[in-house]
């Protein structure tokens, strides 16, 4: 599917949630039989996501910067057991524990982490997670970094409801004041058990999905970035090094490589980041594009931000597509510390 034919159906598909219009059908009604029967398959094999560990990575991370009358900042994930982090042993090694590191290293202040991601979680569990966020008696969080969308796939959650969801979850984040960043729906044809026809119905799903949520998600006031394979060619390269025991959540190395491309999103939606680096640029193929049009591109082209930009244009709302360098995020264990929940 060519990048404007995906940016149509993105358009359909978030104009249907924001109405109230009803499914688009992703991979068509003719192979939804086989799709049903092939996920099933798939499932048995590796595994549905909805058990097994999920490290406690909650706490206070950077505590060398923590000095008297410096707040921490407070990040807060929501989603799916790719949020939670299922799939690896160790708190450190979740991407809220990466990105909570990262983050204080690059503020130099500390970060409270709280996770109310669940495994097995679709976009429908989006309004009880906000929920509990907003209940919780402390300050808003600062930042929340939502990852969510490869359930709604392989359970056949119609779009239109999956970016519903997601979209009235940014825009009570955002009316409570917190910045929202979200990562896509990743490339489910990436999961090494899927074989095809169902592999490249499930990467065509995936991708209008996650362009789909990147429209929704923009015109709320958030970010997106894209998770796609999983943030980078080396994934599809070398799937055995980067997915888990499982063969389906992402390894140690797989969460590191995706929390090193939401990180720069994270700090530019604080203002951490560099100036010099907000401004396109043109060598890396960064611009001001239509939002359904920046919507395909990043979905198509994993670790791709898109931000909103311009109100309105000859062909709607514009955002702004940008390619930003990667850093790399430091693994650490939270110490001892009172947890933020």
């Amino acid at each position: 599917m060519t990048s404007m034919s995906r940016a149509r159906v993105a358009r359909r598909i978030a104009a249907g949630a924001a109405y109230g219009g009803g499914g688009i059908g992703l991979a068509g009604a003719a192979a939804a039989g086989l799709v049903l029967a092939e996920v099933q398959l798939a499932r048995r094999r590796v595994g549905n996501g909805t058990s097994g560990h999920v490290p406690n990575a909650d706490g206070r991370y950077g505590h060398t910067y923590a000095h008297p009358g410096v707040e921490p900042l407070r990040l807060t994930m929501l989603g799916d057991s790719t949020a939670a982090g299922q799939g690896v042993h160790r708190a450190g090694q979740t991407p809220g524990a990466l990105l909570a590191s990262g983050l204080a290293a690059l503020a130099e202040r500390p970060v409270e982490l709280r996770t109310v991601a669940t495994p097995g979680a679709r976009s429908d569990d989006l309004d009880r997670q906000v929920a509990l966020v907003l209940a919780d008696p402390g300050p808003v969080p600062d930042i929340c970094v939502i990852m969510v969308g490869a359930n709604d796939v392989t359970h056949r959650m119609p779009p239109t409801r999956s970016v519903r969801h997601l979209s009235s979850a940014v825009r009570r984040l955002r009316t409570a004041g917190a910045e929202v960043v979200v990562g896509t729906c990743p490339d489910l044809g990436t999961i090494e058990p899927v074989r095809q026809p169902l592999r490249w119905l499930a990467r065509r799903a995936s991708r209008q999905l996650a362009a789909a949520q990147t429209i929704g998600v923009v015109e709320q006031g958030g970010r997106t970035v894209s998770l796609g394979d999983l943030l980078g060619p080396e994934f599809a390269a070398n799937p055995r090094e980067l997915f888990g025991p499982d063969n389906y959540h992402p390894s140690a190395e797989g969460y590191a490589t995706a929390a090193m491309a939401v990180l720069p999103t994270v700090c530019a939606s604080l203002g951490l980041w560099p100036a010099e680096e907000e401004r396109p640029d043109a060598s890396r193929r960064e611009g001001f594009l239509p939002v359904a049009r920046a919507a395909a591109e990043a979905a198509s082209e994993a670790g791709t931000e898109v931000t909103a930009a311009m109100p309105s244009g000859p062909r709607g709302p514009w955002a702004l597509l940008k390619r930003r360098r990667r850093r790399r995020v430091p693994e650490q264990e939270p110490a001892p510390a009172t947890p933020s929940n």
